[in-house]
């Protein structure tokens, strides 16, 4: 008898520490309010209504007006983008802008996918929602949510939607696609108080997705999406039924980083690493840390006083088209820095760029996007950095991504990485650079995950 309850006692046990552990992996959060004054009494309306991009000849001739009295600085000799946007190579984008380029054209193009809006935590929050126009006999849509980042937007994602709504293949998967806008970027309004960070706006996309009556779905990230979805993932593991980014920098690096990151050049199969690893992390540490400092000023400034640079971004339109349009250089290719145009229209239309700045430029987000920054580092310690990531987690490697994340260190964080794809091509703004190739490892991956589950 005392044999029995012994063993009773020890399985008792196990069990109680493995459901404990598994609660201690699910994020906590509460109900927030980000709208003007006092959480109102009345109930809080609920419904989605549609929104449309709009413009007005006030708001081009206001813009032309700044323009135009925009005052030039010439680039010093042989300096490229090497000290940020040069400024020969910006005054032919300006006069683009000023002269050939068409908002309006640019506007009908963003309306080409439904928009909407509705209200959640007293902010409206914008989404575009695409459902596919065919559905193939014995299957049904699956619905993904994709998350962009900073200087980006939902725009991001435009040339993605199409193969995943109505891909040409067959064989592909046929996806929902919802796209909202983080709040304090583009037409989704900006939280009026303080502490809106990734886990607030993780919080509310999960609101948004179940009034649109989804009980589970996938996600997609990059940039502060890879962060937002990541919450989402701690956040409700059960509603979110795996997890794709393409950027995965370690949130707390811990000894089996930082040993792998000083013994992997001499021992690389002892951590995993790749001919790829060693090629991105090495030859020296040295570059990795002035790469760092090279690329990382405008995150200091952000992360601390963004309403003091982010105040004369948003009242020059041609300052902010600089801060924009440099990130979109270098952070595609390193060696774009080198090149006196910065390599923009290599891998982006001038069109498609500077859509993107005016989605900031009118809706004056310059200042709350970048105050997202000082939100999420000011909590550095925030439960979410501990928690681990359960769920099927897929990475696409880019190769000129900012910072190379061997896989080793992303199971740090997703325990659950069912897949770690070395892409051909493409930097940080891989959904917009490279949309074939993203929607193709977005595809392989949730057909394995489909897969499993099927099983």
């Amino acid at each position: 008898m005392f044999t029995e309850v012994l063993i009773g006692l020890v399985v008792g046990g196990i069990i109680f520490l493995v459901v404990l552990r598994r609660k201690s992996h699910v994020l906590k959060t509460e109900d927030g309010w980000w709208g003007v004054g006092p959480v109102p009494d009345d109930e809080q309306d609920t419904t989605t209504y549609p929104f449309k991009v709009t413009t007005s000849d006030a708001e081009l001739e206001d813009l032309n007006r700044r323009i135009d009295q925009t005052r030039p600085v010439p680039s010093l000799e042989d300096s490229q983008f090497n000290y940020g946007f040069n400024s020969e190579y910006l005054e032919k984008v300006v006069s683009y802008w000023r002269n050939d380029f068409d908002w309006r054209r640019q506007v009908d193009k963003l309306n080409k996918y439904p928009h909407f809006k509705t209200n959640i935590e007293g902010i409206d929050v914008h989404y575009v929602h695409v459902k596919p126009k065919q559905i193939p006999d014995g299957t049904n849509a699956i619905p993904l949510i994709m998350v962009h980042g900073w200087p980006g937007s939902f725009y991001e994602f435009y040339g993605t939607i199409p193969l995943l709504t109505e891909p040409s293949e067959r064989q592909s998967l046929v996806f929902e696609v919802v796209c909202p806008s983080i709040p304090g970027y583009g037409y989704s309004e900006a939280p009026h108080k303080k502490g809106f960070d990734s886990v607030c706006a993780a919080r509310i996309f999960h609101k948004l997705m179940r009034r649109l009556g989804f009980q589970q779905f996938y996600a997609h990230g990059g940039d502060w999406g890879w962060l937002v979805t990541t919450n989402m993932a701690q956040l409700e593991p059960k509603t979110v039924k795996a997890l794709h980014v393409n950027f995965a920098p370690p949130s707390k690096p811990g000894l089996t980083v930082t040993l792998s990151l000083l013994l992997g050049r001499h021992f690389p199969k002892l951590f995993g690493f790749t001919s790829v690893d060693l090629e991105r992390l090495y030859p020296c540490l040295e570059k990795l840390f002035l790469e760092s400092i090279k690329e990382t000023g405008y995150m200091h400034i952000q992360a601390t006083k963004p309403d003091t640079a982010g105040r004369a971004l948003n009242d020059s339109p041609v300052g902010l088209a600089a801060y924009i349009l440099e990130k979109f250089s270098t952070w595609t290719s390193q060696d774009f820095r080198n090149l006196v145009d910065g390599g923009l229209t290599r891998k982006f239309s001038l069109d498609d760029l500077l859509t993107n700045v005016m989605i900031y430029w009118t809706t004056g987000c310059i200042i709350p996007s970048m105050r997202f920054y000082k939100e999420n580092f000011s909590r550095l310690d925030s439960p979410h950095v501990k928690i681990p990531v359960s769920v099927p987690t897929g990475f696409a490697c880019f190769p000129n991504e900012l910072m190379h994340t061997p896989k080793l260190w992303v199971q740090q964080k997703f325990h659950n990485l069912l897949t770690y794809t070395h892409m051909t091509r493409g930097g940080h703004f891989a959904a917009m650079e490279e949309p074939q190739l993203m929607v193709e490892d977005i595809n392989n991956f949730i057909k394995k995950v489909e897969k499993m589950k099927a099983q």
